[in-house]
């Protein structure tokens, strides 16, 4: 592909503004991205996917794709030794919705901690992998003033400060895990939390995985929580999404459709990482910011000082509302996989905490370490 060579370009249909984005590079057409075949690549130059399109030899196979992109942080639905070995460029968008997920995690534990009337600011947090997500829900539980415990073995491998697994597990009253999905090499994390390994679950503790569905043995789980009614287990994804254990979801005490990174923020600037890594390989300018295509934070500010820290998280995400719906989607098993790309495609706006402006008084310091802009000078501490 020359810069010359007008290019084909297919999207998934639920990258916001992607269209718009990459109509000057080529021509653009919008497809949904579970369903993407091997047809639909024909004439094709670039691909642009989610998480959902497994891209590997059988879909790309005698394309003329050159390069592909997927708007998400993890690149395990890609089969990156395929496109090595096909001279097929490709990009991922790191850190694009972290903070939306660390915004999830947030919002979700302290409303289960209001129902049961305990602190999270007073428990241990176990993080397992520190990446994007992982080191930014760190970040903010640090300012939160929260221990931390920090699991991530790449890391260890050249950095202080990392927990072993069994040591985090001993001692976690919250465990959030944030790692990607790898079957093999040195640091696999395929049911990473096997049976043997979620009984070591400390007694009353949380267990939170908004990172991937495998990394935890499903069976495993609900054989546990059969057993154990002391644990609370928040599941944003799972092992054989979009299809959903009923009776794994029944026990659990919040539940979503893969849906955490999920903001409008988020998407649109996966969207925009993967259309400016997409002009690079076509050695063409990109003429536009991110800030042209994200909506402005709202003239409204709201009061801090009048909600409790659950109460203020929820009126920007409110964790009961995806929870109320993908459990309605579970009544129908014979629509259950296609209700959960319905909830994820036909996704409500949302915002991210950092997008959201608040009049927080004496609380100032606080807001600001859970994620929010201040709305005013005299906020400052």
């Amino acid at each position: 592909m020359s810069k010359n060579t007008p290019i084909r370009i297919l999207a998934d249909e639920n990258m916001p503004l992607i269209k718009e984005m990459c109509a000057a590079l080529g021509e653009v057409c919008l497809r949904p991205g579970r369903n993407l075949s091997a047809s639909d690549l024909e004439g094709i130059d670039a691909l642009l996917v989610r998480s959902v399109t497994c891209v590997d030899a059988d879909l790309l196979a005698g394309s003329q794709v050159r390069f592909v992109g997927t708007a998400t942080i993890g690149t395990d639905h890609l089969d990156l030794a395929y496109l090595n070995q096909a001279g097929i460029q490709y990009a991922s968008a790191p850190g694009c919705n972290a903070d939306a997920v660390v915004d999830y995690v947030l919002s979700a534990v302290f409303t289960l901690a209001e129902q049961t009337g305990s602190d999270p600011l007073t428990k241990t947090w176990g993080v397992v992998g520190v990446g994007n997500v992982g080191g930014r829900l760190a970040e903010r539980l640090r300012l939160l003033g929260c221990r931390v415990l920090l699991n991530d073995p790449p890391r260890a491998q050249a950095e202080p400060g990392f927990t072993q697994l069994d040591q985090l597990l001993a001692e976690a009253d919250i465990l959030c895990l944030h790692t990607p999905l790898a079957r093999t090499g040195p640091h696999p994390t395929h049911h990473l939390l096997n049976a043997e390994r979620l009984e070591q679950l400390k007694p009353g503790a949380v267990l939170l995985n908004a990172g991937r569905g495998p990394v935890i043995d499903n069976q495993a789980l609900l054989e546990l929580l059969q057993q154990r009614d002391d644990l609370q287990v928040v599941l944003d994804v799972w092992e054989h999404e979009p299809a959903v254990s009923r009776e794994l979801a029944e026990r659990c005490a919040l539940i979503s459709p893969h849906i955490a990174g999920y903001s409008l923020d988020g998407k649109i600037r996966g969207s925009f990482m993967v259309f400016s890594a997409l002009a690079q390989f076509l050695r063409q300018p990109v003429q536009t910011t991110l800030q042209d295509y994200l909506p402005a934070q709202s003239t409204a500010a709201l009061d801090a000082t009048q909600m409790s820290p659950s109460q203020l998280m929820r009126s920007v995400y409110d964790p009961r509302v995806d929870d109320q719906l993908l459990r309605a989607s579970l009544e129908n098993p014979a629509t259950q996989t296609q209700e959960f790309d319905r909830l994820r495609r036909e996704y409500r706006i949302r915002r991210e905490f950092a997008a959201t402006r608040v009049e927080a008084g004496p609380q100032a310091g606080f807001c600001r370490a859970l994620g929010f802009a201040l709305a005013s000078q005299r906020d400052l501490p």
